[in-house]
């Protein structure tokens, strides 16, 4: 039963990275379309990621509630028919009222998804968030790869995306029956009856989930562009860029989780904090296009495992409310994702675009300073390991042993 969730969960991701691969791949087809120009469909996406971050924002008591798997059983279909509204919208008015629809049902499924991620993960007794988001990277490079077939078949941006949306929707049903219960929470209430407010760390993991994905829109975004018009890369070479970092993703987040059971939470955070300020150094100073798709890969390697983290941390920072700290730490990463390539493009057009994409190196050293101070809470399964230095953490090592031992046994359905 665990496997059979796990690998629906799995799916899932996948099937969420799938559709969001074919929108950015065909987003051309869609200018095209429309007649649109670059600033009109940076509105499209501006309103998609407000859409997402609201629905976060606004459902999070009842997603604690109503509990990850029943909001995922319909907030994952219902994507999939608002992607049907994105595909048939005749005007561009109509297509901005759809996209904000996707946009929330995206953002919806976004924290459901990744909250049973955690209840799986917490089912399992050991790290597995990295592997659900690894499924995630599958599926944006394959909607990628269907974006390019369907182009090259000629189907415009209606046909490709309606297509996907048909497709997705048996499939989210499908899904459904794979989800495990949430465990049942005591709900914690303050002095006045209300739901007690979420704890102070949440909130210093959802910053850290912040500059993560601050860091890793702006290499999507801007990526190509510095390739193209910094080191005079064709289109064609400008364009491996971000297809390199995906893959780079993948391959490290499909080893992340062994990664931190072995080295503990804290080490793991720091390294590919140091390692993507590393990385993305060389990015910034690379003298030819090769050197920098080369940067994008290292980049890719190292910080793929700090979101998957940092949603894992989120769960069990807040025990009588996890899909509500997920939902509030999910939300803070959107919102790090819609400014990081608009800080980028602020500061290129003051100095130069390997300046302004050199701040996810400043971005980088902050997640290595914050890996230091992020609160592990007792239900961390990989705890503190590999940070004994300080006497709280050499406690938390103690505490997580038994867990570390665990995670080679096969684990066993509740």
């Amino acid at each position: 039963m665990l496997f059979r969730a796990r690998l629906g969960t799995f799916l899932t991701f996948a099937l969420a990275g799938l559709l969001c691969g074919v929108w950015v791949a065909r987003m051309p087809a869609l200018a095209a379309k429309f007649g649109t120009s670059e600033s009109e469909i940076g509105i499209v996406v501006l309103i998609w990621g407000l859409g997402a971050i609201v629905a976060m924002q606004g459902l999070r008591a009842i997603i604690s509630r109503a509990g990850s798997r029943a909001v995922l059983r319909v907030a994952l279909p219902l994507t999939a028919v608002s992607y049907v509204l994105v595909a048939l919208a005749p005007t561009y008015g109509v297509l901005l009222v759809a996209v904000a629809l996707f946009g929330m049902a995206f953002g919806i499924t976004d924290i459901a998804m990744n909250a049973q991620g955690t209840v799986v993960e917490q089912a399992y007794r050991r790290p597995i968030m990295s592997g659900m988001h690894a499924g995630w990277c599958v599926g944006a490079m394959s909607g990628g790869l269907f974006g390019v077939a369907t182009a090259a078949a000629g189907l415009g941006f209606t046909e490709t995306v309606l297509t996907a949306a048909l497709l997705s929707l048996p499939a989210g049903l499908a899904l459904g029956r794979t989800y495990l219960a949430d465990p049942a929470a005591p709900v914690i209430r303050g002095a006045n009856g209300r739901r007690a407010r979420m704890p102070l760390a949440v909130y210093l993991i959802g910053a850290l989930a912040f500059i993560a994905f601050m860091a890793e829109g702006s290499i999507a975004d801007w990526s190509g562009l510095l390739l193209h018009d910094e080191m005079n890369a064709t289109q064609a070479v400008a364009a491996l860029g971000y297809p390199m970092f995906e893959l780079a993703m993948l391959f490290g987040r499909l080893a992340g989780d062994r990664v931190r059971t072995r080295i503990g939470t804290r080490r793991l955070l720091f390294s590919a904090g140091i390692g993507t300020a590393l990385a993305m150094t060389v990015v910034v100073f690379a003298p030819s296009a090769p050197f920098a798709i080369a940067g994008f890969f290292l980049t890719g390697l190292v910080v793929c495992t700090v979101v998957p983290t940092t949603i894992s941390l989120a769960g069990s920072a807040a025990p009588d409310q996890p899909a509500a700290a997920v939902a509030q730490v999910g939300a803070m990463g959107y919102g790090g994702l819609l400014l990081g390539p608009v800080v980028v493009g602020f500061l290129s057009d003051a100095t130069s675009l390997r300046v302004g994409v050199g701040i996810t190196v400043v971005l980088a050293l902050l997640i290595a300073f914050g890996a230091r101070r992020v609160p592990l809470g007792s239900g961390d399964i990989a705890g503190g390991l590999g940070h004994a230095v300080d006497p709280a953490d050499a406690a938390g090592e103690t505490a997580a042993a038994p867990v570390a031992a665990d995670a080679e046994r096969e684990p066993v359905a509740a």
